[in-house]
């Protein structure tokens, strides 16, 4: 058994939980927040059989789209407020996967 934590865009979330239970698997989506844009995502978890692993990472990889966005980063100023600097072109989505063997698998 192996566990799958994906780590996706908000936007691609629901397209990869349909596709996924879609197919049979079982997934939790937890709403989760990035660091650097600070902007929501999703957490996607999935305990799958290692024979069908190879399917379940083709189906997160197939709904995750890569996009380019701007983003503006701001520094402090002189009075503590922050005051925008040039934005600056980032590329966002896709999926940040890890897979991690599970010792021991229950349901109950």
């Amino acid at each position: 058994m192996q566990l799958i934590l994906a780590i996706v865009q908000d936007e691609d979330a629901g397209p990869v939980i349909e596709s996924l239970t879609g197919a049979g698997f079982r997934a939790t989506r937890i709403n989760t927040v990035g660091g650097f844009l600070r902007k929501g995502n999703a957490t996607i978890i999935a305990g799958v059989e290692r024979q069908r692993l190879h399917r379940a990472l083709l189906i997160i990889r197939d709904n995750c789209e890569t996009r380019t966005e701007f983003f503006v980063p701001t520094a402090p100023g002189e009075v503590g407020e922050p005051y925008p600097l040039d934005p600056i072109q980032v590329q966002v989505g896709g999926a940040t996967v890890f897979v991690i063997d599970v010792e021991r698998f229950e349901r109950l």
